[in-house]
């Protein structure tokens, strides 16, 4: 039998030997861990889809789905499960993009898995419950949506676009509290009625403060509705402190990081000279922040150089330092990998306390979403 014979046999062979729920193939390991958010399990790391579908910050084009796509099957394979996106995620008329996107990616995904493992004559491929796809998306609260009825056929209207029969978190994108208090019991009560029909296995709240996650936590427990998660936006340029963290450990919820690159500010990839496009609202905020930025940004490369990493899979591995689950964006292959490079090992207590010094000295931090609550 030749070499390449028995190369052969012996990948079927292994082939063989792997369950119908854990086929890894050459090349491909699961390396992102999990961790319990409310009364679910999601991966240490997630993902993203803002841009999947935005032209105006991230030059969106639906010819860039199949590179999305390969994006995609990278951090699946890795073992990131939790996706975040949200029923606004489009500009104009690609409004719902995200969701539509990743019902198709995961249907094409679990289709490839299968078609790998017929190859080999093993039988289709099952996902499990550690593996499987969970999406969490955010209802936006339009001013139409003021019933709580509203609120959860918004919800019915996602799982349409994911033609998916249930989210793992169904969370409300922002909080109306500071404009239409009314409004906001609305929201609350229909998140607790799309729990109530099954339409989710959590609920979740996006830009809420502690002090509104906190009234949110205790209706959601006179109704026996279990909150999985939290989101703000969170990273080495964001004002922050331990209140919001504090906040979701007394509410039995996981803290997800949103925008932990800054909008791709801590990549190092960005400079006064080198700035997004003319057009793109990201140049003048970088514009703006660079200049109070060097020393935190000299810091982080400081950082990554010492510990052979990249600045951004630094950025990513201090969010996840800090208790919370990151969800960058990936748009293609490359940021795929780069994202899961920032699993698989911990920054020193010492290297986080430099960047925790560092970040306390940027004299103009990144602006908080509009929509922030206390």
């Amino acid at each position: 039998m030749t070499s390449s014979a028995i190369l052969f046999a012996s990948l079927c062979l292994a082939l063989a030997a792997q369950t119908v729920t854990a086929l890894v193939l050459p090349g491909t390991k699961t390396i992102v861990g999990r961790v319990s958010a409310g009364p679910i399990e999601i991966s240490a790391l997630g993902c993203g889809t803002w841009s999947w579908g935005n032209r105006l910050l991230w030059d969106y084009d639906p010819s860039q789905d199949e590179e999305i796509y390969r994006a995609y099957r990278e951090i699946r394979d890795a073992g990131v499960t939790i996706f975040d996106t949200g029923d606004s995620y489009g500009t104009l008329d690609l409004n719902g993009r995200a969701e539509i996107l990743l019902g198709q990616f995961e249907r094409r995904y679990l289709e490839d898995k299968s078609s790998s493992k017929s190859m080999f004559g093993i039988g289709a491929y099952v996902s499990n419950a550690s593996n499987k796809q969970q999406v969490a998306t955010k209802l936006a609260p339009y001013p139409w949506r003021v019933t709580r009825g509203s609120y959860v056929k918004a919800c019915k209207e996602s799982l349409k676009r994911l033609e998916q029969d249930k989210l793992a978190i169904a969370q409300t994108h922002w909080s109306t509290a500071n404009y239409n208090v009314f409004q906001e019991g609305a929201l609350w009560e229909g998140l607790g009625d799309m729990y109530d029909e099954g339409l989710c296995e959590a609920v979740g709240v996006s830009n809420y403060g502690p002090i509104q996650l906190g009234k949110f936590s205790n209706r959601m427990k006179e109704r026996n509705v279990p909150i999985a998660v939290a989101q703000v936006q969170y990273s080495l340029m964001t004002a922050r402190n331990n209140e919001i963290l504090d906040a979701c450990d007394d509410a039995g919820c996981r803290l997800i990081s949103y925008s932990p690159l800054c909008l791709g500010l801590l990549t190092g990839k960005y400079n006064l000279d080198n700035l997004p496009r003319e057009g793109n609202p990201r140049r003048q905020l970088f514009r703006e922040l660079l200049p109070g930025a060097q020393q935190l940004l000299g810091t982080l490369d400081a950082v990554a150089k010492d510990v052979g990493k990249t600045q951004s899979q630094v950025a990513i591995n201090w969010a996840i330092s800090k208790g919370t689950v990151p969800i960058p964006g990936a748009r293609n292959l490359q940021q795929a990998q780069e994202n899961l490079g920032a699993v698989g090992w911990k920054l020193s207590n010492a290297a986080v306390q430099e960047l925790d010094n560092a970040s306390a000295g940027v004299n103009k931090k990144m602006i908080e979403n509009i929509f922030q609550t206390r």
